[in-house]
C-alpha cells in the first residue's frame, strides 16, 4: 500500500470519484470521509452520532467514512479506487523492474562482447552481480575438466568467502551450484562448517553456470542479512550466469582454438627447423622455393657452382682399431668441426658420406678455397687434441670442381629425395681422390682456379694434366699449400720457384735435371711428399723409359 492514500484517490477526477461526490453532496446526508488521524478529506462536519465505516486496502485501514447507510456506500466505492490504483502501481512497478532488468542484461551483454578472455568475462559477470543485487560478497566458481580441480577466476565484495576451502571442497559445491540447480539457501551450516564462508553470513543464493547439459560452475553471492535476497534477485542471477556461461565457453573454444593453432605452427616451424638439417636452405632456395613443403616431384634447376669433396684418409684402417659406437663419434666429431666451416663460408652440406663430406658453394669459388683452408686448419686443431689423448693423427683430403649441376626433387609421390645430378660432382669426386696420388691434402681443378677472383692471396702449385678414367678431355691440376701449418708453409714457399722449374723439366722429359731439382727440395722440406711422387715418376721413366703416347698428362686408371 506504499505511496496510496486516501486523499490522492479522493483528489482524483474520475467517474467513481464524481458518484462518490454527489453521494455526499446530497441534501441532509450526513457523511464525510476522514483519514486515519480524523482530519476531514471530503464532506461536512456535523455532530449527531454516526457510524464509522473503514476504508480498507490489502488488510491496512487508509481512512474513515462517516455515515449512516450512505458512510458504507462510499467506504465501498472508495476501497475499490484503492485497489485499482494499487494494482496499476504494482504493473508500473512491474514494467520499470523489467526495463531495468532488461537495461541490466542489454549493457552486461555489451561488456561481455568487448572481451574473449575467460577470466575477465568471470570478473565482469560477478561485478554486474554484484552491482545489480543488493548482496556482500560473491564469487564465481568453474571446474576445469582437464585438471578436475576447482578455479576461483573471481572475487568480489566483503571477505565471506574461504577460497582455498571452496577449491578443497568440490564435494559439497556438487550439491550446490555444480548439481545445475540455482535457488536461495535456506541451510548453508555444512559451508560455515568447512569453512568456506564466514560467519557473517545470513544469506546466501546460487546459479548454476551451464552450457547445454554441461556444468561448467556457479556464481555464489552471500549478505550478512537474513532473507535478503528474493526471487526476483535470483531470475536475475540465473540470467546472468547463462549469459557469461555461454561467453565463457566461447572464450574457452577461441582460447583452445589459438592454442591448437600456435601448437599446429610450432610443430610445423620444429619439423621445418630439423627437415632444414636434412635437406638445406640453399638447396630449396636454389629451387626457387621458401620451404621444403613448397617442394615438388621432378621440380629442378641448374646452377654453376663449385662442389667440394673430402674424405678421411686411411679411414679403413682407423676403422679396423675401434668399435661400431667409437667409429660413428669419430666420424661425428670429424663432421662436427667441418659442417660450421662450410656453412660459414656461403656453402652447403649436400650430404655426409660416412667418412666423407659433399658441399656446394653456389656463389664463389673463392668461398670454397677459404672454406678448404680452414678446414685443414680445423684438422691440425683436432689432431692436437687426439695428440693429447694418445690418439693417431688423421689426414684429410680435399678436392673441388668448378662446373654446372642440376639440383631437384627425384624419386616418386611416396618418397622423394634431394638430388644433385652432373658430371661436375664426379669429376670433384675423381679429384678429392687424386690427393691420394699426388699426396697432396688441397687439389682443385683448373676451371675452379680460373674463377678465383684473388688469386695473388693464395700460392698454388701446377701438377699437370690427368685423363680420369673413362674420360676423353685432359683435367688441369693445381695444388694449393695455403692449409698447410705455418711452418710447411714457409718451407712450400721457398721452394716454390725450385718446383716450379722441376716440373717444367719433368713435363719436357728432361728428367735428370727434374730429380735434380726434385732432390734439392726434399733437401729443404723432407716432408713434401708431392715432390717425392713426382721425383719417383720421372726416376722411373729415366729407369724404364716413356711410353710412346705420353703427353705428360697422368692415366687414371681407377676412379
Amino acid at each position: 500500500m506504499a505511496g496510496i492514500s486516501l486523499k490522492n484517490i479522493v483528489g482524483k477526477k474520475n467517474e467513481t470519484s464524481a458518484v462518490i461526490l454527489q453521494l455526499i453532496s446530497q441534501p441532509n446526508a450526513e457523511c464525510r470521509i476522514e483519514d486515519n488521524d480524523g482530519k476531514i478529506l471530503l464532506g461536512n462536519a456535523f455532530e449527531n452520532a454516526i457510524t464509522s465505516f473503514p476504508v480498507v486496502l490489502e488488510g491496512e485501514t487508509m481512512g474513515w467514512v462517516k455515515g449512516h447507510e450512505t458512510g458504507l456506500l462510499v467506504a465501498r466505492l472508495l476501497e475499490q479506487l484503492a485497489q485499482k490504483e494499487s494494482e496499476k502501481k504494482k504493473l508500473g512497478t512491474e514494467v520499470l523492474n523489467l526495463y531495468q532488468e532488461i537495461n541490466v542484461i542489454f549493457n552486461f551483454s555489451e561488456k561481455l562482447s568487448q572481451t574473449i578472455e575467460p577470466d575477465m568475462i568471470a570478473c565482469i559477470t560477478l561485478q554486474q552481480a554484484m552491482h545489480s543485487i543488493p548482496a556482500h560478497s560473491g564469487v564465481l566458481i568453474l571446474w576445469d575438466e582437464e585438471k578436475k580441480e576447482l578455479q576461483v577466476p573471481a572475487v568480489q565484495g566483503e571477505l565471506l568467502f574461504n577460497n582455498e576451502n571452496i577449491r578443497n571442497n568440490p564435494g559439497l559445491l556438487l550439491r550446490i551450484g555444480l548439481s545445475g540447480q540455482s535457488e536461495i539457501m535456506n541451510d548453508f551450516t555444512k559451508l560455515k562448517e568447512k569453512r568456506m564462508v564466514e560467519e557473517p553470513v545470513q544469506s546466501m543464493m546460487y546459479a548454476a553456470m551451464k552450457v547445454k547439459h554441461r556444468i561448467m560452475g556457479a556464481i555464489i553471492l552471500a549478505g550478512i542479512e537474513a532473507e535478503q535476497f528474493s526471487a526476483a534477485h535470483l531470475k536475475l542471477l540465473v540470467t546472468l550466469a547463462l549469459q557469461s556461461s555461454a561467453a565463457i565457453e566461447s572464450a574457452m573454444l577461441y582460447e583452445k582454438n589459438i592454442r591448437e593453432v600456435r601448437e599446429r605452427e610450432e610443430a610445423i616451424l620444429r619439423i621445418h627447423e630439423v627437415t632444414k638439417k636434412f635437406v638445406p636452405n640453399e638447396f630449396i632456395r636454389s629451387l626457387g622455393k621458401d620451404v621444403i613443403t613448397d617442394v615438388r616431384l621432378g621440380d629442378q634447376a641448374e646452377k654453376i657452382v663449385t662442389v667440394l669433396f673430402t674424405d678421411i684418409r686411411d679411414f679403413t684402417t682407423l676403422s679396423e682399431k675401434m668399435t661400431p659406437e667409437e667409429n660413428f663419434r669419430f666420424v661425428s666429431s670429424f663432421n662436427a668441426r667441418l659442417g660450421p666451416v662450410i656453412r660459414s663460408h656461403n656453402g652447403f652440406i649436400n650430404q655426409y658420406l660416412g667418412d666423407s663430406i659433399m658441399a656446394i658453394f653456389p656463389e664463389s669459388p673463392d668461398d670454397a678455397l677459404k672454406a678448404a683452408i680452414e678446414m685443414q686448419k680445423a684438422v691440425f686443431k683436432l689432431n692436437e687434441e687426439r695428440n693429447v689423448s694418445g690418439l693417431q693423427p688423421i689426414k684429410a683430403g680435399i678436392g673441388m670442381h668448378t662446373g654446372p649441376l642440376i639440383m631437384g626433387i627425384t624419386g616418386d609421390e611416396h618418397r622423394m629425395d634431394a638430388a644433385t645430378i652432373s658430371d661436375t660432382v664426379n669429376t670433384t669426386a675423381r679429384i678429392e681422390s687424386l690427393t691420394k696420388y699426388y699426396k697432396s691434402p688441397l687439389l682443385l681443378s683448373g676451371d675452379t682456379l680460373r674463377l678465383i677472383s684473388q688469386k695473388d692471396n693464395y700460392q698454388f702449385r701446377h701438377l699437370g694434366s690427368v685423363r680420369l678414367k673413362g674420360k676423353h678431355n685432359l683435367l688441369t691440376i693445381y695444388d694449393c699449400i695455403n692449409g698447410y701449418s705455418h711452418n710447411e708453409l714457409q718451407k712450400k714457399m721457398k721452394t716454390n720457384p725450385l718446383f716450379i722449374e722441376a716440373m717444367q723439366c719433368y713435363h719436357e722429359q728432361r728428367f735428370e735435371n727434374a730429380i735434380h731439382l726434385f732432390q734439392q727440395i726434399l733437401t729443404a722440406d723432407t716432408e713434401d711428399y708431392t715432390a717425392t711422387r713426382f721425383m719417383e715418376n720421372a726416376l722411373k721413366f729415366l729407369n724404364e723409359g716413356v711410353p710412346d703416347n705420353w703427353t705428360g698428362a697422368e692415366e687414371m686408371i681407377s676412379k
